[in-house]
């Protein structure tokens, strides 16, 4: 693996890049509170296996895309993010793998882009659609995504994720991911500007449209103990999805599947992408 930098009219995205240059391209996109390093185990399979593999630091965590106003993390501008770095890298289609929040922006990024993304891979978070839905009628669901509105509070909750060596930040990890890998995540969003910035996704409003059925072959994986999103939304993903769709359920298993199961995942991820190569 190596480092890559990535120029869009934005700013200047950092990625880990691994892979053979000729390979079929594949793009991880993090979550909250991560960064493309989160995808280590799952960059060193698909390299192996032959893909061209890139993990991108997204907005906000790329100190080069780094906006001030929240409105600048907007979903609409999250999938045009991901549509320029498929550009400058030469992409016309790829695969598309996503976690957390990086999982939402593969939804709506497949949604909106079909002819650009060859296969879309969901890792933990269900398809917006269905999650909509469990906010508006299911109580589970709504208990699990109430800080979603606590994180609005600013600067109160950068000063509390922050306070006592990041305490309440380490806390999120609940010990499922690698102690190196959550200090790195920690001293990264300890920069100035760099957690308000990851926070902004939670504080950038509504979407600017709706997002419908997506039509190109999906995998969903979610996990049991995933403490943020419930059953009812995971179960319901498959109803938004047009195209063929693979939903399985990892037992045992916490919010962090890649870092947590990355062996569970590999296999699962590198079957969807062989099932619907070329």
């Amino acid at each position: 693996m190596t480092e890559l930098s990535i120029s869009t009219a934005a700013g200047v995205f950092d990625a880990i890049v691994a892979g053979p240059p000729e390979g079929r391209p594949v793009l991880l996109l993090h979550g909250f509170p991560q960064t493309g390093l989160a995808w280590q185990r799952q960059i060193e399979a698909l390299a192996a296996d032959g893909h061209r593999v890139v993990a991108p630091d997204q907005r906000g965590y790329s100190p080069g895309v780094r906006p001030e106003r929240p409105e600048d993390y907007r979903i609409g501008v999250l999938v045009e993010d991901v549509v320029a770095i498929a550009d400058e890298l030469g992409w016309a289609t790829f695969d598309l793998v996503g976690h957390d929040w990086g999982g939402a922006v593969a939804w709506w990024t497949a949604g909106a882009h079909p002819d650009r993304v060859r296969t879309l891979t969901v890792v933990s978070t269900p398809h917006p659609g269905a999650l909509a839905e469990a906010l508006r009628t299911d109580e589970d669901q709504r208990a699990r995504s109430t800080y979603m509105l606590d994180w609005r509070e600013t600067p109160a909750t950068e000063d509390r994720m922050l306070a006592d060596d990041a305490a309440q930040l380490r806390a999120l990890y609940a010990g499922k991911v690698p102690q190196a890998s959550a200090d790195a995540y920690v001293r990264h969003l300890s920069e100035p500007g760099a957690l308000t910035a990851a926070l902004n996704w939670y504080r950038s409003g509504r979407p600017d449209t709706a997002i419908g059925v997506v039509d190109v072959p999906t995998l969903y994986v979610w996990s049991e103990e995933d403490v943020a999103f419930g059953p009812a939304a995971a179960r319901e993903s498959g109803k938004w999805v047009g195209g063929p769709y693979r939903f399985e359920t990892l037992q045992g298993v916490s919010h962090w599947i890649p870092e947590e199961a990355p062996e569970a995942l590999n296999r699962l991820l590198l079957e969807h992408l062989r099932t619907y190569g070329d």
